[in-house]
Formats: C-alpha cells, structure tokens, sequence
C-alpha cells in the first residue's frame, strides 16, 4: 500500500513485454478509474522506449492525461526502495513466460491474456478494443472490497475470476 493523503492505495504494476500499449493503457486505466483505491504503474521486460502513439491518441480522446506516461523497464520496481506494490498483474503472454524479478513487498501476482494492439497495421479500433477489455477488469478490480479480504488466497480468487470473465464473483 501507498500513502496518499489520508488514504492507502494499494500499489498495481501491469507488465508487458514493450511497455508501450497494453500495460500504459491499464497503468491510464487504473489511476482513473481506481483512483481512491489504486495507484498504477507499468513497465516492461524489453521496453520500446516510447508509448504507442495509438495508445496516446486514444487515451487523449477519453480525456486522460498522458503527461506522466513512459515506457519503462520493469528494473525500476523491483529495487529495494521502489514503489511499494500490493499486485503486479502481467497483461501480456509473453511477459507471463518470462523469468521476473523478485519483487520488494512479495506483492500477489496476477495474469490477464489481453491481446496486443501493437500489430504492424494496427487501427484505432484495435486499440479500443483493449482498452475495453482492460477498464472492464480494472472497474472489477477497483470495486473489490479489499480491506474486507481477509486473505491473500481469497483476493488471489478474485483475481482470477476478474482475468477469466473481467467480473467479480456474483456480478453478472
């Protein structure tokens, strides 16, 4: 958890191997949606260095602010004084393969298998087509009553059930 004001955040990292799309995409997501619960990032296991700029495009339509978006390597968490995370959910097949870091805070791990819209002759409408998909788990995750989950297996359920349908367990 983060300090935020009065409040605690639980600190959220989305990985993918680029950091360029998907996981940009749910660190705007998060701290939009989920922000008096939330406070997002991302990184990648091989980052391109820049975000793509249909990601940029799409989330400045929307109304989010990009200013403080970057393409980062995933090294930058898992340094002893790094940002303090609660989950790391990887949104990216391949990333879920890969050897990660020992992350400080033993945070709980979550995949959700979203396709990439970074493809050669990618449109828009690839791109908010995950964006969908993301804000849809993002709103489950951000409406889980987490000070009421009493264990870590239990929230690990949930998380699971938020990566196969993108709902909470009872939500239809």
């Amino acid at each position: 958890m983060t300090g935020h004001g009065d409040r605690q955040l639980l600190g959220v990292l989305f990985l993918c191997t680029g950091n360029s799309a998907r996981s940009i995409l749910a660190e705007a997501i998060a701290n939009k949606v989920g922000a008096v619960k939330l406070r997002a990032f991302s990184a990648g296991s091989q980052p391109t260095g820049v975000i793509h700029p249909l990601a940029v495009q799409l989330l400045e339509e929307l109304n989010y602010s990009t200013n403080d978006l970057r393409s980062k390597h995933w090294s930058e968490f898992a340094k002893p004084n790094a940002k303090q995370l609660g989950l790391v959910i990887t949104v990216c097949n391949n990333t879920v393969a890969e050897a990660c870091p020992l992350w400080p805070g033993n945070p709980l791990l979550s995949h959700w298998s979203i396709p990439d819209p970074a493809q050669p002759n990618s449109h828009r409408a690839d791109f908010k087509l995950v964006y969908d998909l993301l804000a849809t788990k993002i709103n489950a995750l951000a409406n889980l009553p987490i000070p009421s989950i009493s264990t870590a297996e239990e929230l690990s359920r949930k998380l699971e059930q938020i990566a196969k349908t993108g709902n909470l367990p009872g939500d239809n």
